[in-house]
């Protein structure tokens, strides 16, 4: 896949929750270029703006001024889960939050596959790293419908951008040693298809990482459940980007890059006050 076909995919993530059937549909970028990104999310910023200062409504006393979010994310360019994060907001003004978020996942090469060995063990073949994106982000959250204390939807818009540790950890595989097995770090110039019979360990190699610093921009919507004032539970999806100094090195056989467009949801629960 060559990198303008890559980032002129569209994104198309369709989950179910509570009978509540959502998708989203991200439009493609005509250029990957940084400023085009940015363009899409200033725009998206005086969007979200203008809506709320015209639409909020409010209903009930369900006031809060902080909360604590914790959340499992899965992206389209993510495994299953793809992976977890951390969110405090203190209030600004009525309907007007900010604060941070940390954020930890693992982001796929778009030509990932999965293979069976010998053994029936799977193992991504022509993998070389991982890559593991760290971001620490700023965070403006908008209300645009307020639930009340103990019944209906709250729907919020939120804007998040920040940097971002990019780890790029080697991918370790279980290959034939005589009688034995080993596990080590996949070189495309020593193993062969048939000696692999699996994987390495879990976080194998993290601490052989190289650091990549780059950027995360994020936009989306989050729908909140619950029956009680003082929690919160609910979904949030969206678009995010994530953009590196280099290209990650994650396939040496095909194309690799350096900024990562997705589509996300994150299930959530947390506590306000």
């Amino acid at each position: 896949m060559s990198r303008r076909e890559y980032y002129y995919k569209f994104f198309n993530f369709g989950f179910t929750i509570n009978k509540l059937n959502l998708c989203i549909g991200v439009i493609p970028m005509n250029n990957y270029s940084m400023g085009k990104v940015a363009t899409v999310f200033i725009a998206l910023v005086l969007v979200l703006s203008c809506f709320q200062k015209s639409h909020a409504q409010y209903s009930g006393n369900y006031d809060y001024s902080s909360e604590k979010i914790w959340g499992i994310t899965k992206a389209t360019n993510s495994g299953l889960i793809g992976g977890f994060l951390f969110k405090y907001a203190k209030e600004l003004k009525e309907g007007r939050f900010h604060g941070g978020i940390l954020e930890i996942v693992n982001i796929k090469h778009p030509q990932e596959q999965r293979y069976y060995s010998e053994s029936g063990n799977t193992f991504k073949w022509g993998k070389e790293n991982y890559l593991y994106s760290i971001r620490l982000s700023y965070v403006r959250e908008f209300t645009f419908f307020k639930k009340a204390n103990t019944q209906g939807v709250q729907v919020n818009g939120l804007i998040a951008a920040g940097p971002t540790l990019g780890l790029e950890a080697p991918y370790y595989v279980e290959v034939k040693a005589g009688q034995f097995t080993v596990k080590e770090p996949y070189d495309p110039n020593k193993h062969k298809y048939s000696d692999i019979i699996g994987t390495g360990n879990i976080l194998q190699g993290v601490g052989q990482s190289k650091i990549v610093p780059g950027l995360n921009l994020k936009a989306g919507l989050a729908f909140e459940f619950g029956t009680f004032k003082s929690n919160v539970v609910g979904i949030e999806v969206g678009f995010q980007v994530d953009a590196f100094t280099r290209d990650i090195m994650m396939m040496p056989t095909t194309e690799n890059y350096n900024i990562f467009p997705s589509a996300y949801a994150t299930l959530f629960y947390g506590s306000r006050r």
